[in-house]
């Protein structure tokens, strides 16, 4: 008789074998095979994975082996190991989402016919909130620059950003020569940039903005606001980008993702 399992009728697994004459390790051969019966449903979310003995037994491999393919699907997220409890494979929660700009990328990217516009560039002191992201004092001389970016001339976002007055450093003319779209959202010239903060927000367009985008009046927006540093930690610029909420869409997926065979990235 099948074996019942999570309310449904579980046949024997099948044989998963670790091939000696592959070029792949050991154990990352042995992180694929359990990754496979995971999602193959042999493993349910929540459940406990075999013993450490036991996978030895099975797969004729050592403790070593079985530790480090433990450990490599721990770094790809599909397990977990809870300490005098064991290894679980880890369920679905919605903490873990990680959303992504699918459309932003789009726009970004070197098959679509985008350009830029400068529509304002100028040197203007610090007032308290430009001085608190860039983390510089009040009344400082900083560089405020404004851009339009076109998708088949059509203005799609509309870019306001702040920086860091470098007087040994062409800041301005490096922006202003600025007309590829990812050195754009860098906002920084020719800067090296070493991290940044992005957040994305619901907006109410001001007339300015909705003016600029060719809307209409009371259209609902979207803001990205961004904020860089250089390999110091310090704010080299900090601004957002406005568009209609139709222009930006966050999408994301959950759960286990097919395993086209899993790699030790220390191996690459």
């Amino acid at each position: 008789m099948a074996e019942i399992k999570g309310g449904r009728a579980a046949a024997h697994p099948p044989r998963y074998q670790i091939d000696r004459q592959s070029d792949q390790p050991v154990y990352a051969q042995l992180a694929d095979l359990l990754h496979q019966q995971i999602l193959k449903g042999v493993f349910d979310p929540g459940e406990k994975l075999p013993s450490e003995a036991r996978l030895v037994d099975e797969y004729g491999v050592s403790p070593m082996t079985v530790r480090r393919a433990i450990n490599l699907l721990a770094a790809q997220d599909v397990i977990t190991t809870i300490r005098g409890k064991g290894t679980f494979v880890k369920p679905v929660t919605i903490e873990d989402a990680a959303f992504y700009l699918r459309d932003l990328g789009e726009f970004f990217s070197d098959s679509r016919d985008t350009t830029v516009k400068v529509v304002g560039a100028s040197f203007v002191l610090a007032d308290e909130r430009i001085a608190r992201k860039l983390k510089i004092q009040p009344g400082t001389k900083v560089i405020s620059i404004q851009r339009l970016l076109f998708v088949d001339e059509e203005p799609v976002f509309y870019h306001r950003g702040y920086l860091i007055n470098d007087p040994a450093r062409p800041v301005v003319e490096a922006e202003l020569e600025v007309t590829e779209l990812r050195g754009v959202f860098q906002g920084s010239g020719n800067q090296l940039i070493k991290s940044g903060e992005i957040n994305l927000e619901a907006t109410i367009l001001d007339d300015e903005e909705i003016d600029l985008l060719q809307l209409h009046q009371q259209t609902p927006g979207m803001m990205l606001e961004h904020i860089f540093y250089d390999f110091n930690d310090q704010p080299l610029s900090w601004g957002w980008f406005v568009c209609s909420s139709d222009r930006l869409r966050l999408q994301t997926r959950v759960g286990l993702e097919p395993s086209n065979g899993i790699r030790d990235e220390r191996t690459r």
